[in-house]
Formats: structure tokens, sequence, C-alpha cells
């Protein structure tokens, strides 16, 4: 006969396997990633709890700060890990005093990874870079960290996976050699997109505006449609109408494509001037919402029952000063929207609000970007990143913001200064670089550092 087991340690085994749970799980809301562009989602929302309502006066606790070297690129946060790119310039060398020009400048483009914890340099990995492009600093677009491997893109077209461990690369593309593609004005900006195997890129060349790696070989799965430039708008896959939709924006028309395939399912013209398609493209329901600093902004309304688009409502105004535009003409900011408003930044600065059924002004502002301090300081720019109920703000002076955003306007709760701007794109000091929130904090970086800046509740 088996001896029968006390009911005692099964108890007790079941209560430490219980709080072991929980502890897992708590841990792992706290310690949400940021792995790509916009976050886990990538739709720019932080969903982490815990967090800080408002600073200390002292401002919040710096974690740590790493030198690092010139570049708009954002962090990625995946496990342990920040990955970042950045440049460097070749012995002797120098960026060009006017950044409009699109002078030869030698230098080295890099791949770092840093310990999340203490911002330690883990591994880099380098390689030559020659830049002629505007706005030399450094690259552009945020890594894709997924699998055990980091995806980068450099500014002049240069795609690399490597192992996230080591850093040793597993597979390379160039855009210039590869495919013939010319890189645009201001270099390759359009965020790479990791969809199951594939990893979709805009990248240029004949008939190879979209193209699909698979993510594993870097082999070729498809390429699609032919435009005169693609633009920096980066590619996202929404799902509308029965279907799953990859929509790229493009200085021509706002396309969408099957994301398994790269068949076109629909178009609708939009031209947009200096080929600023830039802001990532928003979906609120059936909604798809885009803006551009000189062209305005436009409203699709996207079938529910198969794979078409109309248009709701249009820009009337595509002038680029504030009193010339009447809805939202932002530079580079991607908007929110939420409960039927939009929030973002437009031309000089303003912080605006519009009915997202009509594109009529609501409100705007100027608090949030500090261009209060000169109403006409060109391209002032600040990043929203919804958090709960409120907004956290990263301007271009390097002050991190929380405020309530509401249809009845703008309310500021605190501001800390975290870095000094150093970018010189708008022949000002500025901070161009869209910051990560995750494990309970911001990893934001300018020209001369990356710093992490614990933000959890004490």
């Amino acid at each position: 006969m088996h001896r029968l087991l006390s009911p005692r340690p099964i108890v007790l085994a079941v209560v430490v396997l219980f709080v072991l749970c929980v502890d897992a799980l708590v841990a792992g809301e706290r310690s949400e990633d940021w792995p790509q562009w916009l976050g886990p989602k990538r739709d720019g929302v932080w969903r982490e709890t815990g967090i800080l309502e408002k600073f200390p006066k002292e401002g919040p606790k710096i974690a740590w700060r790493t030198p690092v070297g010139g570049g708009y690129s954002g962090p990625a946060v995946a496990g342990d890990k920040v990955f970042l790119t950045d440049r460097v310039l070749a012995e002797g060398g120098k960026n060009p005093d006017d950044p409009f020009s699109k002078a030869k400048v030698e230098g080295k483009e890099r791949v770092l990874c840093l310990d999340a914890k203490s911002g330690k340099i883990l591994w880099t990995h380098e390689y030559e870079c020659t830049y002629r492009i505007s706005y030399p600093a450094g690259p552009r677009t945020t890594p894709v960290v997924s699998g055990g491997k980091v995806y980068t893109l450099g500014a002049m077209g240069d795609l690399l996976c490597l192992d996230a461990d080591k850093g040793k690369v597993v597979w390379s593309k160039s855009f210039q050699q590869d495919y013939k593609a010319p890189i645009p004005l201001w270099g390759c900006a359009a965020h790479p997109l990791l969809d199951g195997n594939q990893l979709i890129c805009l990248v240029g060349g004949k008939d190879s505006a979209v193209v699909a790696f698979d993510k594993d070989t870097g082999k070729e799965l498809w390429r699609s449609l032919a435009v005169p430039e693609i633009g920096y708008c980066p590619p996202m896959i929404f799902e509308v109408g029965g279907k799953r939709q990859l929509i790229v924006w493009m200085p021509d028309a706002v396309h969408s494509l099957d994301p398994g395939t790269g068949k076109p399912y629909w178009e609708q013209k939009f031209a947009i001037g200096a080929n600023m398609t830039i802001p990532t493209p928003r979906l609120v329901r059936d909604n798809l919402f885009v803006t551009a600093f000189y062209s305005g902004a436009m409203m699709l309304k996207l079938d529910r029952d198969k794979p078409e688009a109309s248009v709701v409502w249009k820009s009337k105004g595509t002038g680029e000063k504030p009193g010339q535009t009447d809805a939202l003409h932002s530079v580079m900011s991607t908007p929110f929207i939420k409960d039927g408003y939009i929030y973002g930044v437009c031309s000089y600065g303003e912080l605006r609000c519009l009915k997202a059924d009509t594109g009529e002004r609501v409100w705007m502002s100027l608090k949030a970007t500090g261009a209060q301090e000169k109403p006409e300081e060109r391209w002032a720019n600040a990043f929203l990143i919804p958090q709960g109920d409120r907004v956290f703000l990263m301007n271009e002076k390097g002050d991190l913001i929380i405020a309530k955003l509401s249809p009845t306007g703008y309310d500021e709760v605190s501001r800390a200064h975290i870095l000094e701007p150093t970018g010189t794109a708008a022949l000002r000091p500025v901070v161009w670089s869209h910051p990560a929130f995750a494990h309970q904090s911001m990893f934001a970086r300018n020209d001369k550092e990356i710093v992490c800046v614990s933000l959890a509740k004490e």
C-alpha cells in the first residue's frame, strides 16, 4: 500500500509557487522592454505601472550616463541590454558648418550594446561610412531587437543583422550597392519593421521602394512599388477591413500593401513638400491619420469590409508658418489620438489639439517645446509618449515633462532638465532623438551621451 503524503508540504509548495508566479508577473509588468521604434506595440504608448506622479525638487534619479557619438537614432531596450547606433568622425574630420550641406564627410557608424543597469558598453560593432547627406550627425533609425538578434539601418543604407549577445554580423545588405538605391536628402530614416519571419524596409531603387528580407538569412522575400523617392516614414501594419495592411506613406501617396507578398491593395494620393513623410501614421479604429510639415494633415477612412480607403478631411493650409496652417503640420513628432482628439506638435513648436473627425483646431500651446521664448523658432519639437492618464514629453531643449492633455488644454504637472541640447540641425542646439521608456526608466541620448533616468515610484 502506498504511503499517503502529508497535505502540509503540498500546501506549502503551492503557496511558494503562487508567490513566485505573482512576483514574476509583477516583475514582468515592471520590466517591459522597448525593443523597437515606438515601443513593444510600435504605437508610442508606455504601459508600465508604478511610475512616479511628479519629479522631486532635485529632479529624477539619474541611474547612469555613458559617452556616445552623434546621431538621431533612439535607443532600443531588450532584457538587460540597451542598443544604440551612433557615428564617430574620422581623425581630423568635421561636419560642415551648414547642416543643410551634402558635403562628403568621412567617419564610422557604430552599433553599441550597453548593460541596461550600469550603462557599461558590452560590445561595439563599427564600419566605415562616408556621409553625403544633410544633417550628418549620425544614424536615424531605432534598432529592432528580437530572438537574440538586433537589426540596424544606417543613414547611408547599411542594413545589419547582428548577434545581440556578441555583436557578430549574421548578415548585411547595402541599399546603395545591392539595389542601386539613391539615398534621400536626409539619409535613410524609416525604422525597419519586423513582422513574423520578415524584416520590412523602405529601400528605394527600381521597383524596390519596399523590400521584405528573411530575418534570419537576409534573403529577399519580396519587393514592391516604384516611386521617385522613398521618404522617411516607418512602415506600419494595421488590421482593418478584414485584412492585415502594410501602410507605407511615400511622398507621392499613402500606399496599402499585403504584408505577406507586397501586392498593392490601394493608394491615396497626397503630394508632400520636400518629401517630408516623417511622422508615423496613427490608426484609431478604422481611421488613419498622417501629417507633414509643408503639406499638412489628412484623415482617411479605411473600409471595414475590404481593403479600401477614402478621404475624410484634408488640411486646407499648405504653408509652413503657424498663420498658414489650419490643422497639424508636424515636422517629425508622431501625434497620438485619444477620445476623438488629436494631439501633436505643429510647425514652429505649437502643441495642438484637433477634433479628429473634422481637423478643427481646439487649442494650441507653446509651453511644452519652450518656443514661447522665440515665437518664430523654426521646427521646435517635442516627442509625446502617453502613459496612463498623462503624457511624458521630451522636448528638444532636453527637458522631460509630465503633463495632462485634454480638449480643455495643456496642464503641465512637472518638468526636469535631463540632457543638454547638442545638435545643430536647426541652426540652434537641439535634442532630436526619440527616447525609450522601459524598466520604469527613460533612456535618452544626445550627440555626446546616453542617459538612463529612473522614473519608478518610490
